[in-house]
């Protein structure tokens, strides 16, 4: 195929390199700036496609896990390819697809906490204090966003739960990690999510995370009852694993929400095997394995 750029670590830098390199070559696709990070970073919006039907894929909500948004990237790159030429990607034909439907992607919902992960402590602009003190050296592990605040953590589902879960587990203050902020949506970033999601009639969700090479499908009474089958066509395609919510995971996601409040289904993906972050050497196959999921999600 023929990409547009050399697969790196996605910092902000080279999201908008490969944005813009992408908007050039292909004007089937339009991308906005469609909201601002704790520390004032752009929150990119992709969409292709001219069909009645939406589709939302959303990476990047923690930082350490930026092979979702490598993930994102290439596979609305691979769209426009196969749009372009006509050829089948995965066994899908997207110029028919994308007669009937538009996808709409946020590739890195948390740019402020992927660039902490990939360049540091510094990035965090006028929270260095803040992620410097609680931090304690490691930035590579960092997920939060520039105020320690985890943001999928910070979405209006089972919130007071998830609140006194994080209190038993002594989780009270910014952290690098799991602290959920001290009001649901309190941080741009999710808001931006929420915002998108209010505004545009999406039929359903999958947010990208790492690491697991398993599928979570479900929240509470408001599941649909179809959920569970795409689950499992899902899987088939990419060989994950059904899996069920559990411990500090169990409530404040993006996946929770949409179900909850949208009331249709939402996924959550873990790419790859391994421990965050995952080397980018590593990045093909897991990009291998979980490209023909994300193709059957936008035909299914």
């Amino acid at each position: 195929m023929d990409r547009t750029v050399t697969v790196t670590r996605p910092d902000t830098q080279h999201l908008i390199e490969w944005i813009d390199s992408l908007r050039k070559k292909y004007p089937e696709m339009t991308p906005t700036v469609y909201g601002r990070s704790r520390a004032g970073r752009p929150v990119f919006l992709l969409s292709v496609g001219t069909g009645k039907e939406k589709i939302f894929y959303c990476g990047g909500f923690h930082g350490s896990e930026w092979i979702t948004v490598l993930t994102a990237m290439r596979f609305s790159e691979d769209i426009l390819i196969s749009l372009k030429t006509g050829e089948p990607l995965w066994g899908y034909y997207f110029k028919k697809i994308l007669k009937e439907k538009r996808l709409v992607f946020m590739p890195c919902v948390n740019p402020d906490g992927t660039e902490i992960a990939i360049n540091g402590f510094h990035c965090a602009r006028e929270y260095y204090q803040i992620v410097k003190s609680v931090g304690k050296g490691d930035h590579l592990h960092w997920n939060a966003n520039a105020a320690g605040v985890d943001i999928n953590h910070n979405f209006d589902a089972g919130w007071e739960e998830l609140k006194k879960m994080e209190l038993v587990q002594g989780i009270k203050t910014p952290a690098p990690t799991r602290f959920g902020g001290l009001a649901p949506e309190s941080e741009p970033e999710t808001r931006a999510v929420t915002t998108l999601c209010r505004q545009v009639d999406f039929s359903r969700a999958m947010a990208l995370h790492s690491q697991g090479e398993e599928l979570y499908w479900e929240y509470g009474e408001n599941t649909p009852p179809e959920s569970r089958s795409m689950a499992v066509r899902l899987c088939e395609k990419s060989g994950y694993a059904l899996a069920e919510n559990s411990g500090l995971a169990s409530h404040g996601g993006f996946k929770d929400w949409f179900i909850d409040e949208m009331k249709k289904p939402a996924f959550t993906a873990e790419l790859g095997k391994g421990e965050n972050p995952i080397p980018l050497r590593f990045f093909e196959e897991t990009y291998r394995k979980a490209a023909p999921m994300l193709a059957e999600f936008a035909a299914m």
